[in-house]
């Protein structure tokens, strides 16, 4: 309960994140989680296929099988195919090719790029609800801490107060034997 009215004086309405770190206070459980693990369980299989062309389209590899491509496409047009190329010099047919691959590849791309910044999202409302129960655990061990010093004021003061009237006692004994 104070840990509740502790955020909802310093952030008014609580979000469902703030929710669910004070569950998990008041239960004592873990709550924090592989956000990677969860994400890839919720994939389609055409959500995994363009993660895995995007991952492909955007690497070495496939930037050097492309130039070869090229390459070899205008060589064969150029010099082999010398006297009845089936694409001459502009290369209207690769260039054609080439539109529809960049047609095709860059919402499969973007596909992907959504579905990380979604992950983002994902892995930074994490982050916070772990930050979250952190600080709220460091806040009540800190007034657990400063109650235990309090505590312990208290009794070395009371020791304090027992030792004086000892002394006093001892002095007053004292003087009476004097």
């Amino acid at each position: 309960m104070h840990i509740d009215n502790l955020l909802k004086s310093q952030k008014g309405e609580l979000s469902e994140l703030d929710n669910i770190v004070l569950n998990s206070l008041k239960e004592h459980e873990l709550i924090s989680e592989n956000v990677n693990k969860k994400f890839q369980k919720e994939l389609t299989f055409g959500q995994k296929t363009a993660d895995k062309v995007a991952r492909f389209g955007g690497s070495w590899i496939f930037i050097l099988i492309f130039f070869v491509f090229l390459i070899t496409w205008m060589g064969y047009n150029t010099f082999v195919l010398f006297h009845k190329p089936f694409d001459p010099y502009p290369y209207i047919l690769l260039n054609l090719i080439l539109s529809s691959l960049a047609a095709v590849q860059a919402p499969i791309i973007m596909m992907s790029q959504n579905r990380q910044a979604e992950k983002d999202r994902l892995q930074s409302d994490d982050d916070y609800v772990t930050n979250l129960k952190a600080e709220l655990e460091i806040r009540q061990l800190h007034a657990k801490l400063d109650q235990f010093m309090k505590s312990g004021w208290d009794r070395l003061l009371e020791i304090q107060q027992i030792q004086i009237d000892l002394a006093e006692e001892l002095l007053k004994s004292n003087n009476k034997k004097k």
